[in-house]
């Protein structure tokens, strides 16, 4: 007689994959874009897992997809507005220094 064997959450090596990959690539805006899509398929196979949570296992794999996309997502936004604030400060500063070479020509 076969065993019922319990499968995988849906998506939850994909959502822990691209938590993975978001933290890993934070300083570049691809972890963004990994961790919001992490965050999705979290949410879909977390929705999946609680309408029949006996056909799966894999439940903590779903939750810390979810936790490490967040914190990839948190990371990302965070390195966006440092980059926005120091193109604006060396973006300021080239041309403050324009304006003074511009004086002495």
């Amino acid at each position: 007689m076969m065993e019922n064997q319990q499968q995988n959450a849906p998506y939850a090596v994909a959502a822990l994959v691209l938590g993975i990959c978001s933290l890993v690539f934070g300083c570049f805006f691809v972890g963004l874009v990994c961790g919001i899509v992490g965050i999705i398929l979290a949410n879909k196979g977390l929705a999946a897992y609680n309408k029949q949570p006996e056909l799966y296992k894999g439940f903590g794999m779903l939750k810390a997809g979810k936790i490490i996309s967040v914190l990839g997502v948190i990371f990302g936004a965070i390195y966006i507005v440092y980059y926005v604030i120091a193109v604006a400060i060396i973006g300021s500063a080239g041309f403050a220094w324009l304006e003074w070479m511009n004086m002495f020509s």
